[in-house]
């Protein structure tokens, strides 16, 4: 799907997001919105895969309005259903009932079906415990078809359900129904709600443009970046994955078959079921990713606290865009915590080193991290001044990227991107200034492709430049007291022209005696006429 065919379907489907949602706030309408894209999307996948699979036995188009080929084969193969469905999970990975499926849904919605809503709850339920072997538990939970934002009588939510379906039915119809076409429409929508509802959007969406400079920097290879992308990832973990975007950035890069399986990890539980729905909606099967519910600082996802060092994951990348400066609680336990144990804790008042030392413990040897981060990670004292200095002194911090202000719908401050690695061959640090970089818009700043290609092609052969880039040994760093400040290393100060006085006071002394001559003329004429003359 090209770019201006994203913009024109996600234009589409804002303005009925904006039309329909009436009183109800943005955050609220986001999640019935990309439900039905999400079951648009699972319908599509599964009826193409079934007519492929059932061939010249796949019915076609009835005549009788409402009834897809789907449910005529259902009804005359009742005896042959459950193997069918069978054989359908081991080809797309999950089952829908005809009833189910998005086309009878616009149906019901089309004829003001009094069943719609129960139809969709029965439905969301299947989908959720039935349709995947993997079950997904709570997948549409934040969607509450009951809620009286949708109307205070039954009547009221359903005929308000039918209007939102037929509506989004209509502007998806002249747009292609492939999966990556409403992936990206999904996307589009995801950053659109972000912009509309402020500081809430830092919880899970991190701007494309940001994406595509951490995936493009982990998926390069980690011990000598000049040779290249790696040809495979056996896993990726995001710790703070929001939406997915990120890790679904990645698997663009690298492409299907370039990684193993993808990890993610995310508190807000709407969020988390909106990066499920998004994984499944780009194509990503659900034994290729594992999105886990659950608090990254308290590490209580199972799979990670495995104690057996055989068993323990480790990941070939590691990506987050972490809440910035988030405050917490650290017990006394979490002293004793092997991920910070050799560090120690964060502040209370600033969780960013908490969270990167999450992330970096989990990282494999030959593997590149890149988190963003606010710029106070760079030169604070106390903990993290202690934190930053065992880093650096370990080889562990490889580059510091400083981003332009405004990029984010969360903040408006600048922030950094620190890339880490536990085993790295230079003895220095690569700095990048690229916070004047950027295409200034009406909300937010933007960076452009050019500006996204040289932060990591400076990265990828370490190049210096003047007032941009430069590698700093640590014998600096050291001597400045490990702060990690930017502009200590590179200015974006544009230096000031050289005055030479004696070249200004030689035109100062020509001009003044052109003053005095131009001065007694005047003086002449003024004496003639018997004026005052000038001094």
């Amino acid at each position: 799907m090209n770019e201006q065919t994203q913009k024109q379907l996600g234009a589409v489907l804002w303005d009925i997001a904006n039309t329909l949602r009436g009183a109800m706030d943005a955050d609220d309408f986001r999640d019935y919105m990309l439900a039905f894209l999400f079951l648009r999307y699972l319908s599509d996948n599964y009826e193409v895969a079934a007519k492929k699979e059932l061939g010249n036995e796949y019915p076609g188009i009835s005549k009788q309005s409402g009834v897809t080929p789907l449910r005529i084969w259902y009804a005359a193969n009742q005896d042959d259903v459950p193997e069918f469905e069978k054989l359908m999970r081991r080809r797309v990975h999950y089952v829908i009932k005809p009833e189910y499926l998005w086309d009878s849904i616009v149906e019901m919605a089309r004829t003001q079906d009094g069943e719609l809503l129960n139809t969709l709850q029965e439905g969301f339920r299947y989908i959720e415990n039935e349709s995947f072997d993997s079950t997904f538990q709570g997948l549409f939970s934040e969607i509450n078809l009951t809620s009286e934002k949708l109307g205070k009588r039954y009547t009221e939510r359903n005929d308000k359900l039918c209007d939102i379906i037929k509506k989004i039915a209509e502007g998806l119809s002249s747009f292609s129904s492939k999966g990556d076409t409403l992936g990206d429409a999904y996307e589009y929508l995801i950053g659109q709600f972000a912009a509309g509802s402020g500081k809430k959007a830092g919880e899970f969406y991190t701007p494309q443009e940001i994406s595509s400079i951490l995936s493009g920097i982990v998926t390069l290879d980690s011990q000598d970046p000049s040779t290249g992308p790696k040809i495979h990832l056996a896993s990726v973990l995001d710790f703070a994955c929001g939406s997915g975007s990120l890790l679904l950035n990645i698997r663009r890069r690298m492409g299907t078959r370039g990684i193993g399986k993808i990890y993610g990890q995310e508190k807000n539980v709407t969020t988390y079921n909106l990066a499920r729905m998004n994984m499944l909606l780009h194509g990503v099967k659900d034994s290729e990713f594992e999105i886990f519910h659950g608090d990254t600082l308290t590490n209580d996802w199972d799979m990670l606290c495995e104690t057996n060092p055989a068993k323990k994951p480790y990941f070939d990348a590691v990506v987050a865009n972490p809440p910035f400066s988030y405050r917490w609680t650290p017990s006394e336990a979490l002293e004793d915590d092997v991920r910070f144990k050799s560090y120690g804790l964060a502040p209370k008042s600033a969780a960013d080193f908490a969270f990167l030392l999450h992330g970096f413990h989990y990282l494999k040897r030959e593997g590149t991290m890149a988190i963003i981060l606010p710029h106070g990670v760079l030169f604070r004292g106390g903990a993290e001044e202690r934190i930053r200095r065992k880093l650096l002194e370990d080889g562990n911090i490889d580059t510091i990227i400083g981003l332009p202000a405004n990029l984010f719908y969360s903040t408006g401050i600048p922030v950094c991107i620190l890339v880490l690695k536990k085993c790295k061959k230079s003895n220095d640090v690569l700095f990048i200034n690229a916070a004047e970089l950027f295409d200034k818009g009406k909300r937010q700043n933007r960076l452009s492709s050019e500006h996204i290609k040289k932060i990591i092609t400076t990265y990828q052969f370490r190049r210096e430049e003047e007032r941009y880039s430069r590698c700093v040994d640590m014998k600096e760093i050291a001597d400045n007291g490990y702060n990690l400040n930017i502009s200590r290393y590179v200015s974006t100060a544009v230096p000031e022209k050289e005055i030479d006085l004696a070249d200004v006071h030689a035109k100062m002394m020509e001009v003044d005696a052109q003053i005095k001559a131009a001065t007694e003329k005047h003086n002449e004429f003024l004496k003639e006429l018997g004026l005052p003359l000038l001094p």
